[in-house]
């Protein structure tokens, strides 16, 4: 589960629980005014005896009484108030303390959710360099999304500025989706052959590397490996920076932009 999607839960949750003890005190108030609501009473009269009618004098109608209505005193709404806030309350901050945790235990222990920021298989290694290259010599990208990496072909040689670095496995560099200027994802413009940021129009090449913009370095790339099987291993928990280059490894731009 995402973030947004757990603090929506979260929210969610917080506002059931309030509904539910709104709707408790309520139902609470007015059970404690019925209790405290006189009926109606009216004296008790005898049968007027026999002989009084003989007299031409009429007994008295019977009286009754008004209701004896007692309200809720103050502090008694006052408790309840405060007894539902302090409920909301607590299950909101209780809700708050459960979404610090996961995020802490995310964070530091990464391998208990898997996914982003662990080692991700990509696949057979052989299989993505194959996919990147188009029958014309063009280059086309690979997504990973749970990585959140582009698997792009790598050159013959690795360049100078990669050696030792282990960011090249089996012809591929595993390139991070986002921009180095403020974190936009970066989408592949095939026109071009490079990767065009459309918040503030930063441009690289193929292989991720400076071209133009606020860009303030080339895109990152994480740590890869070729395990036992052959399949390319992306490891997302280990972020290389790559600064500008004075001189492109990969000739750019190889047609019009997609972002002006």
């Amino acid at each position: 589960m995402s973030t947004g999607q757990l603090v929506l839960s979260a929210g969610v949750i917080v506002l059931t629980a309030a509904a539910v003890l709104g709707a408790q005190t309520i139902r609470a108030g007015r059970t404690f005014a019925s209790w405290h609501v006189g009926r109606p009473t009216t004296t008790s009269h005898r049968r007027t005896p026999t002989g009084a009618h003989s007299t031409g004098v009429r007994s008295a109608p019977p009286t009754v009484k008004p209701p004896i209505v007692t309200t809720l005193p103050p502090e008694r709404v006052g408790v309840t108030r405060r007894r539902f806030l302090n409920r909301a309350l607590t299950v909101a901050f209780g809700t708050f303390i459960a979404q610090l945790t996961m995020d802490a235990l995310a964070f530091l222990w990464p391998n208990l959710s898997g996914g982003f920021g662990t080692d991700v298989n990509a696949g057979n290694a052989q299989d993505l360099l194959d996919q990147t290259i188009n029958p014309d010599g063009s280059v086309t990208p690979v997504f990973i999304p749970e990585a959140r990496t582009y698997v792009v072909p790598a050159p013959g040689a690795t360049p100078l500025q990669y050696v030792g670095k282990d960011v090249v496995a089996g012809g591929v560099f595993a390139v991070y989706q986002r921009c180095t200027h403020l974190g936009c994802r970066v989408p592949w413009c095939q026109t071009s052959e490079g990767f065009e940021c459309p918040c503030h129009g930063s441009k690289f090449n193929s292989m991720g590397e400076y071209y133009t913009g606020p860009a303030p370095r080339s895109l990152d790339r994480f740590v890869a490996s070729i395990d036992g099987n052959g399949d390319l291993v992306i490891k997302t928990g280990q972020i290389i920076q790559t600064p500008r280059l004075s001189r492109l490894n990969v000739g750019y731009p190889r047609g019009p932009f997609c972002v002006g």
